[in-house]
């Protein structure tokens, strides 16, 4: 937490809105998610804290920060995403680590649908992992992601992709302590 927060700092050039939003009420956060030409790091810092407070506004900019090209503001969301509890979130989750168009950026969708463990998750990370096996696949790491979180699931419907998978360099030995974990 403090590390999204003193990244948003430093995004605002410690403005007095960044202390403002810090210090503002859930109305108040609520209220600038719709602001127009308010900055994106005031946008994510209002979702932010919303979606750690549980409050059920945040769901949607919070996804919409999940699927951001900048891995921070993905990290920050799917953080405030597991904390607000919202039953949307997995199928949200899933339909961005599946969505092959947005590979490059389906990490911390993946890590958030080992972490909620919905009945959404291995399959999403099933079908990921599928279709990141194939030769010379540049995203290694979203498909690490998919074996580490398929060995933390530990769902039998698992073992023939990470059998797959530990043909693959990188994968072979997280692939082999999955598969150890379903047993």
């Amino acid at each position: 937490m403090n590390d999204v927060l003193e990244r948003l700092r430093t995004e605002s050039g410690q403005s007095a809105e960044y202390e403002a939003l810090l210090a503002a009420d859930p109305e108040a956060l609520a209220a600038s998610l719709h602001s127009p030409g308010l900055p994106l790091w005031a946008r994510e810092l209002a979702a932010y804290r919303l979606g750690l407070a549980g409050d059920p506004r945040a769901f949607e900019p919070l996804v919409l920060l999940l699927n951001h090209r900048d891995p921070p503001r993905c990290a920050a969301a799917a953080e405030a995403l597991a904390a607000l509890g919202d039953p949307r979130t997995a199928r949200a989750a899933a339909a961005l680590a599946t969505n092959g168009l947005r590979t490059a950026y389906a990490l911390q969708p993946v890590r958030l649908l080992a972490a909620l463990r919905a009945p959404e998750s291995a399959p999403a990370l099933i079908a990921t992992l599928s279709r990141l096996l194939a030769p010379n696949d540049p995203y290694w790491r979203v498909a690490l992601a998919c074996v580490e979180g398929l060995g933390t699931l530990a769902d039998p419907r698992s073992r023939e992709v990470l059998v797959r998978a530990q043909s693959h360099p990188r994968l072979a030995v997280p692939a082999t302590e999955a598969l150890r974990r379903l047993t």
